[in-house]
């Protein structure tokens, strides 16, 4: 593994966000607009009509921006499935030849879960020093759920390290803001508001406490998760959180405080504030409309409850994502 150059963030002429893996696909969504934001939804794909997109629990987004007259493609997060991820890029006709990189949020199932799929499917068509960037070396830890009404926990896996190594995919840590070609990333996500680590999962036998080292199974605070952002020129701050375990307005700040910008023009990805009580959404609400961001992106793990309040609250910064979506930024 290596470490990333001294971070000052970059900044894009345009960006292009488009849903390879989501939740949700509709394919009679009508035709969306917004005054910051080209909405593109895909119904019918020409030329594949005998075949639709699927989704699953996960996300997985395609990156694209320009800068310059240079292009730099990325590959955020990468669903639950292989199968789906793969169906789902194929039809969406994205090229693998021209990704520059892979991104991995953090490391739960439902965003490197068709990760090893993927690259054994495209390895032979993508660039000779393709790297994986991670948040950190701990993303690497085998994860562990707890069962409803007691029980013994049960894996959810880990990120297959050696897989990577065979298909000769190099690992980045980025622990601290980094700069790629075109996003930077957040590295670790500062935890100053009042929202708590949120998603469930377990991990042991790190070196972090006694229980740890004892191996029993303590929970996981995230340390590794990061977010990948954009400066969009003339526009602001793009921050794409995957799933915010480490709260998105956390995430958000955090992205603000390292590239030294006070504008935020998008949030997008998931808030993980799918189970979260009345209070916490409110709260959350409040903090973003402080934040103020000229659009909002909610995906995967938002949860609809807090949907249904910006579309109450905030109406005019709410845009509604679809698999196969494609949200461009630009002045």
């Amino acid at each position: 593994m290596e470490n990333l150059t001294p971070f000052e963030a970059p900044v894009v002429d345009e960006l292009t966000v488009r849903v390879v893996v989501d939740s949700r696909y509709e394919r009679f969504l009508p035709k969306a607009t917004h005054p910051l934001v080209q909405i593109e939804h895909v119904g019918r794909i020409p030329g594949r009509e005998m075949s639709t997109f699927a989704a699953e629990w996960g996300l997985s987004l395609h990156l694209s921006s320009a800068a310059a007259g240079a292009t730099a493609q990325y590959l955020l997060d990468f669903g639950y499935t292989p199968e789906i991820l793969n169906r789902n890029f194929d039809l969406l006709d994205i090229r693998p030849a021209e990704i520059s990189g892979l991104i991995l949020s953090h490391g739960h199932r439902d965003h490197f879960g068709g990760l090893a799929g993927f690259v054994h499917q495209h390895r032979s068509r993508m660039r000779r020093d393709l790297s994986l960037y991670v948040g950190g070396s701990t993303v690497f830890r085998e994860k562990w759920i707890s069962e409803k009404g007691g029980g013994e926990p049960v894996s959810w896996g880990a990120v297959d390290q050696l897989s990577l190594r065979a298909q000769q995919v190099a690992t980045v840590c980025c622990p601290a803001p980094s700069v790629l070609q075109g996003p930077f990333t957040s590295g670790y996500i500062e935890r100053k508001s009042f929202e708590e680590v949120t998603g469930g999962t377990l991990v042991a036998n790190d070196h972090y406490t006694e229980a740890e080292r004892g191996g029993r199974l303590v929970k996981d605070l995230h340390e590794d998760e990061h977010a990948t952002c954009y400066i969009v020129k003339g526009r602001g701050l793009v921050v794409i959180s995957s799933c915010g375990h480490s709260g998105i307005v956390n995430t958000v700040r955090t992205a603000m405080a390292a590239a030294n910008v006070d504008k935020v023009h998008a949030v997008i990805g998931g808030f993980h504030l799918g189970m979260a009580p009345l209070p916490y959404l409110q709260h959350s609400l409040r903090e973003l409309e402080s934040i103020n961001p000229d659009v909002i992106v909610p995906m995967h793990c938002t949860g609809a409850p807090f949907i249904d309040m910006m579309r109450e609250r905030m109406p005019q910064k709410l845009v509604y994502s679809n698999v196969g979506s494609r949200f461009t930024f630009a002045a």
